[in-house]
């Protein structure tokens, strides 16, 4: 049963490492994650995540300072999950709602959801004006504001039209943008916006290059939801530190996790989805205090 609740554990081990506790609500029971050939398991639905919640509510524990939440299949989840997010932020005003719009992803330049289309419009309209941190791929970036992502330019405008719908920090994860160090690194960009007292707004916007690992992983998403969360309550006015800690222990967690899968495979053969299973709990001290291997350039 190693592998199941992979995107669920990846969120839970990321933030327990880093000293949160977490009450943990399956969006999904899958028998193992989605980039295998083949998967079982139910959908939670928005009537039974409102019973869980109830349970909480009437034990007088549903006191909460962040709310994160990933990958689902089902809109009727989602939009219960605004209502509690709405009811959570009445009780607890400074609470933080992290989304990770989970939807979908390019490969070779295309993009292609795996999620039901019905989701998208839930997202745009009823989910991200409630979140306070949204975490997109570019594909999801493009998605939820209609416009597509060509160029640098072209990306920091579409975070400020998310940042127009509702969330003060938006990082698009990964895009397929040229990146300056060479078309070996990967480029994230961040934006956090911030109001001051007198009303006016600044902005931070960041850059971070990351070397590409030459493997398909599933779960990096939520582990960098995850992290990110952490290291901005940890940073909560730096962008650029919370970014570079986040980066860098994806790094060590995906080096060690492609060193490891090669083994298992064998000299010439390609690792499998089992193989390339993120090694999350033999990356516990990376993620704890991640040596910094990349670096973020303030924009």
């Amino acid at each position: 049963m190693k592998h199941r609740w992979r995107h669920v554990q990846t969120m839970l081990q990321s933030r327990e490492v880093l000293g949160f506790e977490v009450d943990t609500v399956n969006s999904v029971q899958f028998s193992n994650h989605t980039g295998y050939a083949h998967w079982k398991g139910q959908v939670l639905n928005s009537d039974e995540l409102h019973e869980l919640y109830e349970g909480l509510k009437l034990n007088k524990v549903n006191q909460y300072d962040y709310v994160l939440t990933g990958y689902t299949r089902d809109t009727s989840f989602l939009a219960m999950v605004v209502d509690i997010v709405q009811e959570l932020k009445q009780q607890n005003s400074n609470l933080v709602y992290v989304c990770d719009p989970v939807m979908g992803d390019k490969w070779n330049g295309e993009g292609s959801m795996y999620v039901p289309k019905d989701l998208l419009p839930v997202y745009r309209d009823k989910v991200v004006p409630v979140a306070d941190i949204i975490t997109p791929n570019q594909f999801e970036a493009e998605l939820l504001t209609g416009r597509k992502i060509h160029t640098e330019k072209d990306a920091l405008e579409v975070m400020d039209m998310l940042h127009a719908m509702g969330p003060e920090t938006v990082v698009i994860t990964s895009s397929d943008l040229q990146a300056p160090l060479g078309n070996d690194y990967l480029i994230a960009l961040g934006s956090h916006r911030k109001t001051n007292a007198d009303g006016t707004k600044m902005t931070q916007r960041i850059r971070v290059e990351s070397p590409k690992v030459d493997a398909v992983f599933v779960g990096t998403g939520d582990l960098f939801a995850a992290m990110l969360l952490a290291w901005t309550h940890k940073h909560p006015n730096n962008l650029k530190v919370a970014c570079e800690k986040t980066v860098s222990a994806m790094q060590h967690v995906l080096q060690r996790t492609i060193k490891s899968a090669k083994a298992q495979a064998g000299e010439g053969n390609k690792p499998n989805s089992a193989h390339l299973e993120l090694r999350m709990v033999q990356s516990k001290k990376d993620i704890e205090n991640p040596e910094i291997i990349v670096k973020a350039t303030v924009l």
